[in-house]
């Protein structure tokens, strides 16, 4: 049986870019543990699969089709969470993506694209859940950072700077909300194997061999390895945590 403190049967929880990667790695965590899902993207049928996917741990799913750069859309589709599944509990701020060159040659309109995707609709969406979750006496926010929200990266310059912002956004707006009992705090993944990252591998000569070089734990992270992390920030067991960065990494970020 699951324990109270993991417990999270009745609750909803939203996640953004939940239909593959990291995103879906913690959704079957929260479901695991009893949370009903509603899966935000673009890509419809990667949600129709995640959302049977989930189904089959026996809670209920709901696939919203979402372009998470657009004010209006997200408006919508938190409102057809709160009306379908009836209420909003948990919001993980997962969608991001990157474009690689060097600042040298990264056009604005690409600066602003990973900008928006990233840290913008972090913003947006956080904003549009916020009455539901206070509604519900209280709720839990993750954001998803990176490694890349601690270190610089030459081929990365926007995605970079999007991560550092979410945590300073986490940090903000767990102090705004901790009267309201909503607590946020973000995940900055280390290097996991996900098709944003086989991308990096193929354009970043030599990246597999020095991420494994760093990583004491001698892997590249799997999705899965998400699950324990969102279930402990979605529970009550982290009522007393909130505002924090927690690298999940195989000890990447404290390797000397």
């Amino acid at each position: 049986m699951t324990s109270s403190r993991f417990d999270l049967r009745g609750k909803v929880a939203i996640v953004t870019g939940g239909n593959g990667g990291i995103g879906l790695g913690m959704a079957r965590g929260l479901a695991d543990a009893g949370a009903d899902i509603a899966v935000v993207g673009r890509n419809e049928a990667k949600s129709k699969a995640a959302v049977e996917d989930l189904k089959q741990r026996g809670v209920n799913a709901i696939a919203v089709a979402t372009d998470v750069t657009d004010k209006a859309a997200i408006e919508a589709m938190a409102a057809r969470v709160a009306k379908e599944l009836g209420r909003i509990d948990i919001l993980i701020n997962n969608a991001g993506m990157s474009i690689r060159k060097p600042p040298h040659e990264l056009e604005l309109d690409e600066w602003s694209k990973v900008i928006d995707t990233n840290l913008t609709s972090a913003f947006v969406c956080s904003k549009a859940a916020y009455p539901a979750l206070k509604a519900s006496g209280g709720g839990k926010v993750i954001n998803i950072g990176s490694m890349m929200s601690i270190f610089g990266a030459s081929f990365a310059p926007a995605y970079a700077a999007s991560k550092g912002g979410i945590v300073q956004f986490t940090r903000a707006c767990a102090n705004a909300w901790a009267p309201d009992n909503i607590q946020v705090n973000a995940i900055l993944p280390g290097w996991i194997d996900t098709d944003l990252t086989r991308g990096a591998r193929q354009q970043v000569s030599g990246l597999h061999e020095r991420v494994l070089a760093r990583t004491p734990a001698g892997r590249w992270g799997d999705i899965n390895d998400f699950a324990g992390i969102a279930v402990f920030l979605a529970s009550p067991a982290s009522d007393f945590v909130t505002g924090t960065a927690i690298p999940v990494d195989g000890g990447f970020s404290v390797m000397a």
